[in-house]
């Protein structure tokens, strides 16, 4: 029983539609012309809004014309086809110099419908017509255009040429253009000013009373650029060698083919003095700079080439590690590269600081303990000594700033600290910076190794009330660090490959070692 009731349902609701449906009018379609615009002596644009359908479908639409009032579809029109909404008509075939009456139209099942009449009078002259030639010479900052008029619309030219843009796929004259005199025909114009590397649109023009017109836009791209490239800090490796490199940051619109860095004594070298070569592309590039010349000054540019020519980074300057080192008395060291550090690889002899101001020997115990000046000595009072283990110096000596030779300084707490991490950490940098043997270390000598040609000797010192100790079995250095009233120092042992960090009073006498500023 229930399953008859909502057939009956269904049905009730079915008649229902039906007779709505039936109910609906139909009614011819509402329509409002547009405005005429880009009028010309022979076409004009315009077109319109169907805005009701008359709840019939829109079988065709468009705009009519005539030279009387009130055109219809029996007249020149249009067909732009179809529904609700708003519509554009292309309007030809037009006369000359005369006055057109205009409506839009729109038809559907129930009839015809059409919008406001609007006017409009074709011009007695057109715009120019002309086409765009293609582009030539083309070079990172010119190139050669032109075009050619196939129509003056019926007046004088009074200006042609080409415009262009880098930025407007239809550039006009409003943007930067040429002016290649009057009249029709062919012509050609130089584009100059440019930038290279760079994508431009071009179309030529022409201008007459009636108005400016176009030739199609034409695309090209202007020649490449050099690369850019910035240099990378140079860093000497040895007296013989050096590492550097540079970062290109461009390709100027041309695969990079070559890349490195040039250096010469003078200032700005470039690829025809010696120069590395580091691959090509983009990006960061590492070089390795070699058969240099001791303690020399050189300058380098890092450079990139490719098909636009080539580029070069700012120059910089950086000195080759130096041989020896010779201090005021004359006295030559040997100077070694540990790292990024550049150390004597001898113990300082030096009788006077490097201003020349002398420096009291002082061989009296009971004057060594009371001296208020710099002071030095040789370990017992031998010279022999010296000219194996160097000096040893009092406090004021160190302190004074001017022990090193010019360019140098009293090795740091900070210089040891770093040398010792370089080399592998306390517990073995003593062994790794002894000298091997028992030549003058006593025997055990544990752990020497002498890998880095440091060469450290036991030197022994003097202690505050005067006496020596420690010769052949302890080294002692002074740093130029002090933690009051005392001060830093380092000390390697016979038996021990260890390299110990340890402070003292002032009035101590040790070795000195030098590490370049």
């Amino acid at each position: 029983m229930k399953k008859v009731s909502n057939f009956i349902m269904f049905i009730a609701i079915g008649i229902v539609l039906l007779s709505f449906k039936s109910c609906v009018i139909l009614r011819p379609p509402e329509v409002v012309t547009g405005e005429v615009t880009e009028v010309g002596p022979t076409t004009a644009l315009a077109g319109g809004e169907v805005t009701k359908d008359g709840n019939a479908d829109i079988i065709v639409r468009g705009v009519c014309w005539d030279t009387r009032k009130s055109p219809n579809t029996e007249d020149a029109r249009t067909t732009d086809g179809y529904g609700t909404g708003k519509f554009t008509s292309n309007v030809s075939g037009l006369q000359p110099n005369t006055k057109y009456f205009l409506r839009a139209y729109a038809i559907n099942s129930e009839g015809t419908s059409y919008g406001n009449q609007v006017t409009f009078t074709t011009s007695l002259y057109a715009s120019p017509e002309l086409t765009t030639r293609a582009v030539t010479g083309i070079t990172q900052t010119s190139a050669r255009s032109g075009g050619n008029i196939t129509s003056d619309g019926g007046i004088e030219i009074t200006e042609r040429g080409v415009c262009w843009s880098s930025t407007k796929v239809l550039p006009d004259i409003t943007d930067s253009k040429t002016s290649d005199g009057t009249g029709s025909g062919s012509f050609e114009s130089n584009l100059t000013g440019l930038s290279g590397n760079t994508t431009y649109y071009v179309r030529a023009y022409a201008t007459n009373e009636q108005g400016t017109g176009y030739g199609a836009a034409v695309q090209f791209k202007t020649g490449a650029l050099p690369p850019t490239v910035t240099t990378a800090v140079i860093n000497a490796t040895s007296p013989y060698t050096a590492q550097g490199g540079g970062l290109v940051t461009g390709d100027g619109g041309s695969p990079v083919t070559s890349r490195g860095v040039c250096w010469s004594t003078s200032a700005n070298p470039t690829v025809a003095n010696s120069r590395t070569t580091d691959g090509g592309g983009t990006g960061s590039f590492v070089s390795n700079l070699s058969s240099l010349s001791p303690n020399t000054t050189y300058h380098v540019r890092a450079y990139a080439i490719n098909a636009a020519g080539t580029a070069y980074g700012a120059d910089r300057e950086f000195t080759t590690d130096p041989l020896t080192v010779s201090d005021i008395d004359g006295n030559d060291y040997d100077v070694i590269r540990i790292g990024t550090q550049l150390w004597m690889a001898e113990n300082l002899m030096t009788t006077r600081l490097h201003d020349g101001t002398p420096i009291v020997l002082t061989e009296n115990a009971e004057d060594w303990s009371s001296l208020d000046q710099y002071g030095y000595c040789w370990y017992g009072n031998i010279s022999s000594n010296g000219s194996t283990y160097g000096a040893l110096y009092n406090w004021n000596a160190v302190s004074s700033g001017m022990l090193c030779p010019a360019g140098w300084r009293v090795a740091s707490d900070n210089d040891w600290l770093t040398l010792k991490d370089f080399i592998g950490g306390e517990l073995v940098a003593g062994g790794k910076l002894k000298e091997t043997g028992i030549s003058h270390w006593t025997s055990p000598n544990t752990g020497a190794t002498d890998e880095y040609d440091f060469t450290a000797l036991p030197g022994g010192w003097r202690t505050a009330a005067g006496s020596f100790q420690g010769l052949r079995t302890n080294g002692y250095w002074w740093t130029s660090s002090e933690i009051e009233p005392n001060a830093w120092y380092r000390n390697i042992q016979n038996d021990s490959e260890k390299l110990f960090r340890v402070y003292a009073g002032h009035g101590f006498g040790m070795s000195v070692r030098c590490v370049k500023n």
